[in-house]
């Protein structure tokens, strides 16, 4: 189901328990399913997070998550989200991700994360490393994708 670029991060059911007073699933349910995939993009990449601070010296920090809603999802709902790398900056990078309905294809909610990479020795933002550039550039959305 990923387009090429993209990255399969995580499969997903949605509850009843999920749902809120109009009967589909709540805001405050995408945010853990998106968490979750953002662990796995990183590990699809081949950015074990425990081994870059110790490679590098840096790990990321969230410093931006943008969620959009686009069609809502009910109980018994299977969706799948994939991800990509949206932009590679000097000291930062955004991850791109999208919910999608397994069975019509159709986007849900897309998920915009500003990852910063982070010296915590220094507690300040430092420089991407060159080596994580490169596994990041693989995967780097054409400009124009949305």
């Amino acid at each position: 189901m990923p387009e090429t670029g993209r990255l399969e991060l995580l499969r997903g059911v949605v509850h009843p328990w999920h749902h809120d007073i109009f009967g589909h699933m709540n805001v405050r349910h995408y945010a853990p399913f998106f968490d979750d995939a953002s662990f796995h993009l990183y590990s699809r990449l081949g950015l074990q997070l425990a081994a870059m601070l110790a490679e590098h010296g840096v790990h990321m920090v969230s410093a931006r998550a943008e969620t959009n809603f686009i069609r809502e999802l009910k109980a018994g709902d299977l969706f799948v989200i994939d991800g990509a790398v949206r932009r590679i900056g000097n000291r930062s990078m955004t991850l791109q991700m999208r919910m999608i309905h397994v069975e019509t294809g159709a986007v849900h909610a897309t998920y915009d994360l500003t990852e910063v990479f982070f010296d915590p020795e220094t507690r300040r933002s430092a420089p991407m490393p060159e080596a994580v550039r490169a596994r990041l550039a693989a995967h780097l959305l054409p400009e124009a994708t949305d």
